[in-house]
């Protein structure tokens, strides 16, 4: 027992040095305007929500609420503005913050009055983040029966978030899905090791709630009842009719949770769904990528290595050669897109009755283009933690390889959905590390499984040449 209460009070002074290292990291940068990158679309929705009590569409909605109650709207899931709400009513700086910054926006006021403080949602990110690197490290332990490996993969994890400091620093939904899915994927990781009904349940409930933070992550649901589905048969061999059991009470689960939003668009909004709009925008910005030239194409491979690679390829081949893959350059791939989308709305109104034909036009006239670029883009989104990722990728490899020889299903089952998530972004996506922060989960453990097998390698051939001394 002794040895028991040690060992959880080194793990929760752990999690508070990781909580304070990542508060630290985000609090020590610039304050961010509230109205600067994707942040407006967040807190216009929680302005609407505290000013009228609706969820809209925020920026996208053609009524201010500055002016008139807006129209319900769907395009975003409801978790991520329900925080910034939460954190409003705590904290009534940043609610007059949040308040100025909206009403600037929709030119109500002077900007000049309004002030850059978002304490306490940074705080929550902070949180958050901690709250997944934890996550992730019990996952490592659990998966490779190693108390070694909870700390390194847990050390790794949070050194890889670093480099992303500045983008938490920023109102948006990234801790939120960082962390629900790490602490969703540890409880699958959990379910799947001693199989029980009731365990699923919790599995169903935190997918459902990464779903209504961003509705992408709605394609796991199915990845998980055939993760369930592959453990049953082959991994931990169980009836078929418990096989049917372990699935039904996930996707129950996910279905109370993700039910009631569904329901509401129904009614509210006049459209069954998690989203509307928002695919049909990110595919036709994705679009914009197939006009990549081969250049382009061969020189993503290095120009995308984190640190190293666009320096070298800047200086190799000018700055121009990958100009496009910049965002803030004009004429970019990202530029290029947003353009076709805004032109597509002014001009239709709506994007979803447009998407099918868009589509279907696409795969006839470069479904292959679409197909190969879907290639690079991975590769560049994959690339999470800065530098780092130089070491955690190749370890990854190794460990996936390892795994499937020394029988380690369980990760690899653990590292699926994020592999499945890396290649939808890839295909509907731009090829920004941002919407891949939860490889740093599989990332982490992997890298320090293989640290933990190359440390006795490295010790037994000194020991034996002590010996023969």
């Amino acid at each position: 027992m002794p040895g028991g209460w040690s060992s959880c009070f080194a793990r929760a002074v752990f999690a508070l040095i990781v909580f304070a290292i990542l508060l630290s990291a985000i609090l020590i940068r610039p304050p961010k305007w509230l109205t600067h990158f994707d942040q407006s679309l967040y807190l216009t929705i929680a302005y609407d929500l505290n000013h009228h009590g609706v969820f809209s569409n925020g920026v996208l909605d053609r009524t201010s609420g500055t002016v008139a109650a807006p129209s319900p709207g769907m395009f975003f899931g409801p978790v991520y503005p329900w925080l910034v709400v939460a954190a409003t009513k705590t904290d009534g700086r940043f609610a007059r913050a949040v308040d100025c910054s909206v009403e600037a926006d929709r030119k109500m006021r002077d900007s000049a009055e309004c002030e850059a403080y978002a304490r306490p949602i940074l705080i929550m990110h902070a949180a958050f983040l901690a709250a997944g690197v934890l996550a992730i490290a019990f996952a490592a332990e659990f998966i490779f029966a190693s108390t070694t490996v909870f700390w390194l993969a847990g050390g790794l994890a949070t050194l890889a978030l670093l480099p992303d400091a500045d983008l938490f620093s920023f109102a948006m939904t990234e801790s939120v899905t960082f962390a629900l899915y790490s602490i969703a994927a540890l409880a699958l990781v959990l379910a799947l090791r001693a199989p029980r009904v009731w365990r699923m349940v919790p599995v169903g409930v935190l997918f459902g709630l990464l779903c209504l933070t961003r509705p992408s992550f709605a394609v796991l649901a199915p990845v998980v009842i055939g993760l369930i589905v592959v453990d049953g048969l082959w991994l931990s061999p169980m009836a078929a009719r418990s096989i049917v059991a372990h699935a039904l009470a996930f996707a129950l689960a996910w279905l109370v949770v993700v039910g009631p939003w569904l329901v509401r668009n129904a009614v509210s909004v006049g459209k069954w769904g998690l989203t509307e709009e928002y695919g049909s925008a990110a595919l036709i910005e994705r679009f914009a990528f197939d006009d990549m030239r081969r250049r382009e194409f061969m020189l993503a491979f290095p120009y995308c290595l984190p640190g190293i690679g666009a320096p070298a390829v800047d200086w190799a081949f000018g700055r121009q050669a990958m100009a496009r893959f910049v965002y803030s350059t004009p004429g970019s791939f990202f530029e290029a897109g947003r353009l076709h989308r805004e032109r597509l709305l002014q001009a239709h109104g709506r994007l979803d009755p447009l998407i099918k034909d868009l589509i279907r036009d696409e795969m006839r006239q470069r479904g292959w283009r679409y197909l190969l670029t879907g290639l690079p883009l991975a590769w560049c989104g994959m690339w999470v933690g800065g530098l780092l990722g130089l070491a955690l990728v190749p370890l990854f490899a190794w460990a996936c390889v390892a795994a499937i020889r020394r029988s380690k299903p369980l990760f690899l089952i653990y590292s699926a959905p994020p592999v499945v998530m890396l290649g939808l972004h890839a295909a509907v996506a731009n090829p920004s590390t941002r919407y891949n922060l939860i490889l740093i989960g599989p990332f982490a453990a992997g890298a320090a499984w293989m640290i933990t097998r190359m440390i006795p390698a490295t010790q037994r051939p000194q020991a034996s040449q002590q010996a023969g001394g």
